[in-house]
């Protein structure tokens, strides 16, 4: 009886096991066959294209090489390193995976002058290049909930120094055993027992490897069985191969703040700032030492502990023909060299990604973002973002002062994108430039005053009617305007003056107040709703008339589309960020195309961007002629709240449309216009950055006309004065001026080729 109650517990636990360790199987095959890890996704900046003719400042490429964390040296032999010698560069590249095609790794030479590459070719004599593109620089992650932080590698990726090392301390038998040494355990235990404590472990690769991708850190003999057995099973399932390349991936070797630094990928940026593949020697040893006690040999922490776990791996190095005694002694002489500036998580502009966030939020779930490891590459220019936040910064810091505002009081955005595409390039959400938190570019509501000034215009010049030219007459005097229940609204001019009639030309150069609203009321407060909305604004518009006048609240970014559809010639095209989405294999999941609808008349547009320049030039905006140099012609308008809380300045060159905004947190005035606040940050920022000045008047859809600058009518020559103005074609006035009393008038406006004159002496704002 003893017997068979023996035999059935028998079989029975050998049943129990089996099916436990089917379990155990299947655990493990789930997850190493299935997604292994929560990979954060990358968001990527935009690639520098160089080419012959390309408009480059050598500055400029050395600031971007450095932010791809390129070693500059007096002899470059190694990917990542470069050589400056005044404007010509040496520069052996990393090479990259785009989505098109792969970038490869190159030894170039580059030749910049005035500006521009002159001169592109390969260093070995192969002849000259066409084109190449650096690598993106990395600007920010969305991280998984653990907070657990990676850059996967594959075996290939390493270096055989690496590997032996590798082994060589953490398992000599590693090609030999079936997941678990008995006889490493057995000696590690007789180490131990002499020692009283821990001295040496007796863990396998594929033993750590389990332990640290399916078990706890619990310490226990149950654990540890199950850790040996699932060592046995992933054994018995998978390659020495495949193995191997997902320790080097999971390995914990650091910490930085709460991001954990996983895998040697990843460990060689947050230590070196290098790649796996351009680690030295004494580096490699560094990090195979991190394996034993990441805290505990903390480079950063514990310089001398780290040192003598680095010399000791190399000297165990050299001992498995890993390393010759001389490499050996050579990389043991050589200081840590860990980077000073350690690469950290968060990233360092999280202005920019919040709207890389926003934009992707219409297409992906946030747990993707978090865990799927897409690549996200955006339009982000990092030389014009970071020359963006230093000009508003300083910007901001020179207002307060000049304008008496308390220290740190005062606050400010700016938004830049491109003409073509309406490609953000940059953003800057406030002037502590590293903090993740309140983005005034993207949420901050303020009223927008006379910034919205020529979507009136623009609505009366497509209107065709009694507002239909630059040149028709408006009334500068008081203006009364019925609201409902009999109530009446009496808007006056900024400077409380009349100074009679006034052209369409002259109402929006200066931006006088009653001429806006005259001409908004009479083409119709719906059209000019309508024109708003169709120019890019998204939101629900009050019909109110005060509407003319700004009292209207926006963010820099919904102002900025408005702009946007001006500069492009009235075609409206949604602002982006993002240019395509990848998956870790290199698939491309989504891309962003450009995507037009043209929403005014070009011809109306040319006549409004006239208008705009003229406002640079003799307006509310004219000492832009002093920040900026002749050639770089600009086209904007200045916007001023009540009490003056808010100061704008929005506009665009040829290549460039620019939004900034000035004011403070707590809705306190801060004594500026938009012309003495945002417009001198405008400024500073257009004239620093590189970029086409705007075509006036050259449109062959506009005519130019001497018209009486009393009448608007033909110039008769035998009385008035002339005034050259645009038309668009067929709109021209054909009837000559009578020879009418004088009527004071401004000077005559030049064509774009006296662009720079001022033609209004005696009105200001």
């Amino acid at each position: 009886m003893f017997r068979i109650l023996f035999i059935v517990v028998l079989v029975l636990g050998i049943l129990a096991g089996i099916v436990y360790a089917m379990q155990l199987d299947e655990q493990v095959r789930s997850q190493f066959e299935g997604k292994r890890w929560s990979l954060p996704a990358r968001v990527f900046a935009r690639p520098l294209d160089l080419y012959v003719g390309q408009q480059v400042y050598a500055g400029h490429l050395e600031q971007e090489l450095k932010l791809l964390n390129y070693v500059a040296v007096k002899e470059p032999v190694e990917t990542g390193q470069y050589l400056r010698t005044k404007d010509d560069f040496l520069i052996n590249t990393r090479g990259f995976q785009f989505a098109e095609d792969m970038e490869p790794a190159r030894s170039i030479k580059i030749k910049i002058s005035k500006g521009k590459i002159q001169q592109l070719e390969y260093n070995n004599g192969q002849g000259t290049l066409p084109l190449m593109r650096l690598e993106p620089v990395l600007i920010g992650n969305f991280y998984p909930t653990k907070k657990e932080d990676r850059v996967l590698i594959k075996l290939s990726d390493v270096s055989p120094a690496l590997i032996k090392g590798l082994l060589a301390v953490e398992d000599k038998k590693f090609y030999e055993h079936q997941g678990v040494n008995p006889l490493a355990i057995a000696r590690a235990m007789v180490a131990n027992l002499k020692a009283g404590h821990a001295v040496q472990g007796g863990s396998t690769i594929t033993q750590q490897l389990v332990k640290n991708f399916y078990l706890s850190s619990e310490r226990s003999w149950e654990r540890k069985g199950k850790e040996a057995l699932m060592a046995f099973l992933l054994e018995l399932r998978y390659s020495k191969q495949e193995i191997l390349e997902a320790y080097l991936n999971e390995i914990y070797l650091g910490q930085d703040g709460d991001r954990a630094i996983h895998g040697f990928g990843l460990a060689a940026q947050f230590y070196f700032n290098r790649t796996v593949r351009e680690l030295k020697s004494d580096q490699i040893a560094m990090l195979i030492g991190l394996a034993k006690g990441a805290g505990y040999y903390n480079p950063r922490r514990f310089a001398e502990r780290a040192t003598a776990r680095r010399n000791l791996v190399l000297t165990i190095m050299e001992q498995e023909k890993a390393l010759t005694a001389r490499e050996a002694e050579i990389a043991k002489a050589r200081p840590l060299g860990v980077s000073a500036n350690r690469p950290s998580g968060a990233s360092p502009f999280p202005a920019y990604l919040d709207l890389v966030r926003e934009q992707l939020q219409r297409d992906y779930r946030e747990e993707d973002l978090r865990t799927e490891g897409l690549l996200i590459f955006t339009a982000m220019d990092p030389i014009t973002q970071l020359s963006a936040e230093n000009t508003l910064v300083s910007g901001v810091n020179k207002l307060e002062k000049r304008h008496r505002v308390p220290k740190g009081k005062l606050n400010a955005a700016m938004v830049i994108s491109t003409v073509q595409g309406g490609e953000v390039v940059a953003l800057v959400g406030g002037r502590v430039l590293r903090y993740a938190g309140y983005n005034r570019a993207l949420t901050a509501q303020r009223q927008v005053g006379s910034v919205l000034k020529p979507a009136i215009f623009l609505t009366a010049l497509e209107a065709k009617g009694k507002y239909g030219s630059l040149s028709s007459r408006i009334s500068d005097g008081p203006v009364k305007v019925r609201l409902a229940r009999g109530k009446y609204w009496e808007p006056r001019n900024y400077d409380h003056r009349d100074i009679g009639v006034v052209t369409m030309l002259q109402a929006l150069t200066l931006s006088r107040n009653t001429p806006a609203v005259r001409v908004g009321v009479e083409v119709g407060l719906d059209k000019v709703i309508t024109m708003l909305k169709d120019l890019g604004l998204k939101k629900d518009i009050p019909p109110y008339p005060s509407i003319l006048l700004g009292a209207l609240e926006m963010s820099p970014m919904e102002l900025q589309q408005i702009y946007q559809t001006l500069a492009a010639g009235g075609s409206y095209s949604p602002l982006k960020s993002i240019r395509s989405v990848m998956n870790p294999k290199g698939k491309t999941l989504t891309r962003y195309p450009l995507s037009v609808e043209q929403v005014a008349r070009p011809g109306s547009v040319d006549l409004l961007n006239f208008a705009m320049h003229q406002i640079t030039v003799s307006g509310t905006a004219k000492s832009l002629q002093k920040q900026l140099p002749r050639w770089k012609r600009v086209a904007g308008k200045t916007g001023t709240t009540n009490d003056k809380k808010d100061s704008w300045f929005a506009g665009y060159s040829g290549q460039h449309v620019m939004t900034v905004w000035v004011g403070r947190d707590d809705n306190k005035p801060t004594r500026m216009t938009g012309g003495t606040g945002a417009l001198p940050v405008w400024g500073d920022m257009m004239k620093v950055m590189p970029s086409k000045p705007l075509k006036i008047g050259k449109s062959s859809r506009l005519v130019w006309v001497k018209v009486d600058s009393a009448t608007g009518l033909l110039f008769n020559p035998a009385c008035g004065k002339a005034v050259t103005m645009p038309f668009s074609r067929g709109t021209q006035p054909r009837k000559r001026s009578y020879c009418a009393p004088p009527v004071p008038a401004p000077q005559p406006v030049q064509p774009p080729a006296a662009s720079g004159s001022t033609w209004i002496e005696n009105l200001r704002e």
